[in-house]
């Protein structure tokens, strides 16, 4: 049951990228992110919250290598250490914050500690 995680973990990685891969207006409006004269804030969507990810995921289905899974938890850290940050600095809506933050920390956490080399 427990080697099931990282693929689903990579799965819903998948499914919430394409979220932003192909529909980076929706996903802005979520995440609170005000469209501006310029598309520039749609293209990082788009790249940053959309691609990345998407292909992250895949990669980790594709190969099922530890590393790839390590990757993937190392990139949901640091994803997680923004949104601490942004939590004390920038003082964004809870609980909403708060909820992505543990979206992101527990698969970084579980990812790194199953993943990680030696």
């Amino acid at each position: 049951m427990l080697d099931l995680i990282d693929p689903l973990i990579a799965l819903l990685t998948i499914a919430f990228g394409l979220f932003g891969f192909v529909a980076p207006r929706y996903t802005a409006g979520v995440l609170e992110m005000q469209p501006t004269d310029s598309t520039m804030g749609l293209s990082e969507i788009r790249a940053s919250a959309g691609g990345l990810f998407v292909a992250i995921g895949v990669v980790c289905l594709a190969t099922g290598a530890p590393w790839a899974y390590a990757m993937l938890g190392v990139a949901y850290a640091g994803a997680s250490a923004g949104r601490a940050i942004s939590m004390v600095v920038d003082k964004p809506p809870q609980p909403k914050a708060l909820i992505w933050f543990a979206f992101e920390a527990i698969p970084a956490a579980w990812l790194i500690w199953t993943n990680w080399p030696g």
